[in-house]
């Protein structure tokens, strides 16, 4: 199991997300989860580099109605061996990415 840690501008961001964009962001970090201990991301997560900011990455995910749910995230020193460890910066829409 991958290990994490949140950074407290993503806890602030999370605090401001309706109850069904928790619940939508829950079910798409069960198949980041999944994806990351095979090591290949599925296409529907739409994982990419945020650009002009080294070493983080944004997840996009469908929020129903309205823009898509966004959250950005680093890979930080494994805790243990041989396992990723992720570090959660911001969660969102779109414009999180002006200070990802």
């Amino acid at each position: 199991m991958p290990t994490y840690e949140t950074l407290p501008r993503f806890a602030t961001d999370l605090d401001r997300l309706t109850p069904e964009q928790r619940r939508k962001f829950r079910q798409t970090v069960a198949a980041f989860v999944e994806d990351l201990r095979t090591g290949s991301f599925r296409a529907g997560l739409r994982i990419k580099r945020v650009h002009r900011a080294a070493g983080i990455y944004e997840l996009t995910w469908s929020m129903g109605t309205g823009p898509a749910g966004r959250a950005t995230w680093q890979y930080g020193p494994e805790h243990r061996p041989g396992t990723p460890h992720v570090i959660w910066r911001r969660i969102g829409t779109h414009d999180i990415l002006t200070g990802p």
